[in-house]
């Protein structure tokens, strides 16, 4: 089996990390060897460079070496939860990778996206978090560098993590 990378692509509270584990899980099941990273992870540190925000740049490079590394132990299923804002950024992601990467935007309502940030964060990381996932549920509805789409509102981690591999055709 030739390798092959998921990045799971959607706003803040699209479940993508949630999402992410679920399809290690069944990958599990399936005994096929893979490894999940959150990007979010890689790339927490501060500050940022001047142009760089969200240490894009941290993000990917760390991403180069330890896909590298899953990739020489074994690992033939890369699942990636992040966020990629416009094509530039999935080619990044693809190139640091190193195998064909297919990029998977999981799609929730503005409603569905605000409860489960409620869920989880409060006080003014709440609002930061509100705030993004609104600028970025906009963002991808036009980046166009998605491979496909799944819309994720009232579905389990299990459901969405099925659907998306059934798409890919992973299991």
């Amino acid at each position: 089996m030739s390798a092959a990378a998921l990045l799971l692509n959607g706003a803040v509270g699209a479940g993508k990390t949630t999402t992410a584990e679920a399809i290690g899980d069944l990958l599990r099941e399936h005994r096929i060897p893979y490894a999940v990273l959150d990007l979010d992870r890689i790339n927490d540190a501060w500050p940022p460079p001047d142009g760089d925000p969200f240490n894009l740049g941290l993000q990917v490079e760390n991403l180069a070496a330890l896909s590298a590394s899953l990739l020489r132990r074994g690992a033939t299923r890369l699942v990636l939860a992040g966020v990629a804002e416009n094509a530039d950024a999935v080619e990044r992601y693809a190139g640091a990778v190193g195998v064909p990467l297919i990029v998977c935007r999981l799609r929730v309502s503005v409603v569905r996206m605000g409860d489960r940030l409620r869920e989880r964060e409060s006080g003014v990381a709440l609002d930061r978090h509100l705030r993004r996932s609104l600028e970025l549920a906009e963002l991808l509805e036009t980046a166009d560098g998605d491979d496909l789409i799944i819309d994720v509102d009232d579905e389990s981690p299990e459901e969405v993590a099925r659907a998306v591999l059934g798409r890919v055709g992973w299991i």
